[in-house]
């Protein structure tokens, strides 16, 4: 219970900024409430004075009070259901925004670990639920239990006997509510985890299409969806289940109190102990008061489907994150490139360190290679030096600045990464490469692009620099794709550039011109090229070998390849 408060807690933070117009909508209810309280009690007088009665002046004003209360109401819901229209879809976006946020802040350990399907499905499906519950929680408590209490002061005055027989199922109802509520949690459950599988594989099989093409496994991929879908319908199907046993079955209840009624009641109006405006009064009550105490039940479900989402959402908002700011941070407004590493360690609860005691001093503006084999932790120094990791152990400065009290937006802006398979927006060429400064003008973005090799490619292209890159990037290949990012990161204007294998997919042509271009643009600033290419290490002014988790070798390329023993010369030794 202490969690669950906590998680409703959270909830309600981001309805109360809003509690203004909340409370605007809760008033507009509640007047509503009263209006259509009073309209079943309007039956009676007109049975007992207008029509058995037979006074036609009762009953015009019967009527006329009748269509003023009717049109009343419906005003007011109307007011009160656009206000709350706008205001859900603000706390909707609220709670969004903030779930994005931390997405934001999480390290690349946490998305290897979470499926995309599951956190797309946390960031809509989930979120959308809690907002429902939160925002409307509140308003449908608090006017089902006026309209339910209101009710039942009238039902008790227009009869007591009705009301003993008529309330007298009750208490059975809602133990068939409780018995079912706690089985309806782990249902809700098992459909938003099933949900999320179901998201996760299209994903998944979506961008590795080309794969499942060509290994002829289009029909193995349709079965392994098909028995995704039929776990998710089976957890729908049982989650259905319970929810319409823990709300159906106490509805069923209360509709076996108004057959009572009926029965009862039209045995006393024969008897001459109530007349027949009381018994169609107090049905019109009865029958009005069954969508209340279902509401208010249902609330169990809509509480029970919160919790899970709550839970499911909390399970990123809660995540530990592996990089935070200094409370008071650094500030780096400019940067001569001086990089450090201070006996840095690091590694990823394997058991293993991938960095054990790493040193390494790079001066500002000197071109390094870092070279070595396949896990032996080169991109996890690039992580590091943007602050996507932190150190085990050890430091990682800029200009003497450990980066873990820098200020995050400052590391950032002046230490750029260009990885392997970097990201490409669905956007034109030119809007990919100004996303690193949007108000860059054409005049840079096209030189940042000349720079890394581009201008040939955008002769070709029919839009030119305007050419979409599709998405992902799919419209272009992995070369040219690596090209845009390091545009986007020439357009950054970086102190420190890391080129983390961003080359590996070109042609030895456009990578010595790519290469051309990094060494002019980042003339006079740092510049560190993690690769594989030994052309690439013959340009760099220093490499450093990383073995085991240390650097075991550094100076020129010539130098190192001089030494017929090295584990410089064996990583080259068949390329």
């Amino acid at each position: 219970m202490p969690l669950l408060d906590r998680d409703l807690r959270r909830a309600l933070a981001y309805v109360t900024p809003y509690w203004r117009r909340l409370a605007l909508v809760l008033g507009l209810s509640l007047v509503s409430t009263v209006l259509a309280l009073y309209i079943p009690y309007l039956s009676r007088l007109l049975i007992d004075r207008a029509l058995i009665g037979g006074d036609s002046s009762v009953l015009v004003r019967i009527i006329l009070q009748f269509a003023a209360l009717t049109a009343g109401s419906f005003v007011l819901n109307v007011v009160s259901g656009l206000v709350y229209t706008r205001t859900s879809a603000e706390i909707l976006f609220d709670m969004r925004l903030g779930l994005f946020k931390q997405l934001q802040r999480l390290s690349p350990r946490f998305y290897a670990d979470m499926p995309v399907g599951q956190i797309a499905t946390r960031l809509n499906a989930d979120i959308g639920e809690i907002q429902r519950v939160a925002a409307e929680i509140a308003l449908a408590w608090v006017g089902n239990v006026i309209f339910l209490v209101g009710s039942i002061v009238i039902l008790f005055r227009l009869d007591r006997v009705l009301f003993l027989v008529s309330f007298g199922i009750l208490p059975v109802a809602l133990w068939a509510l409780v018995r079912y509520r706690s089985r309806l949690d782990a249902a809700v459950s098992a459909v938003r985890d099933r949900s999320a599988d179901v998201g996760s594989f299209l994903i998944e099989t979506l961008l590795g299409m080309k794969v499942i093409v060509g290994f002829n496994a289009q029909k193995r991929e349709a079965d392994r969806f098909r028995a995704r879908n039929d776990a998710f319908i089976g957890a729908l199907t049982s989650m259905r289940r319970l929810t319409y046993l823990s709300g159906g079955i106490p509805g069923l209840l209360l509709s076996a109190g108004s057959g009572a009624v009926f029965l009862v009641g039209g045995m006393r109006v024969i008897d001459h102990k109530i007349t027949m405006g009381t018994l169609v009064a107090f049905i019109a009550y009865q029958m009005r008061l069954v969508w209340p105490i279902q509401a208010l039940m249902g609330l169990y479900a809509s509480l029970a489907s919160a919790r899970v989402s709550l839970r499911r959402v909390n399970e990123i908002l809660d995540a530990p994150l592996d990089v935070v700011e200094d409370a008071e941070p650094v500030r780096l407004p400019t940067v001569r490139g001086r990089v450090t590493l201070e006996d840095v360690t690091f590694e990823f609860g394997r058991g293993t360190p991938v960095l054990s005691g790493v040193s390494l001093d790079i001066p500002p503006g000197e071109r390094l290679a870092v070279v070595g084999r396949s896990g032996e932790g080169k991109s996890t120094i690039a992580d590091l030096l943007v602050r996507q990791l932190d150190p085990r152990g050890g430091r990682v400065l800029l200009d003497g600045v450990d980066l873990r009290r820098a200020k995050l937006h400052d590391v950032r802006r002046h230490v750029m990464v260009v990885d392997q398979d970097p990201f490409i927006f669905n956007a034109s060429i030119a809007e990919n490469i100004r996303y690193a400064r949007p108000d860059a003008p054409d005049a840079d973005v096209s030189a940042a692009a000349d720079a890394a090799g581009l201008a040939s490619l955008l002769v070709r292209l029919p839009n030119g620099m305007h050419t979409s890159a599709g998405e992902r990037g799919r419209a272009l290949s992995a070369g040219e794709r690596q090209r845009v990012a390091i545009a986007r990161a020439f357009l950054a204007d970086p102190a420190v550039l890391v080129l983390d294998e961003a080359t590996g997919a070109l042609d030895p042509a456009t990578e010595a011109q790519v290469a051309a271009g990094y060494e002019a643009v980042m003339r006079g600033r740092t510049t560190i090229i993690i690769t594989h290419r030994l052309e690439l290490a013959r340009r760099a002014e220093r490499v450093v070998v990383l073995e085991g988790g240390h650097i075991v070798e550094e100076g020129t390329a010539d130098l190192l390849l001089e030494q017929g023993e090295s584990s410089f010369a064996g990583i080259f030794a068949f390329r």
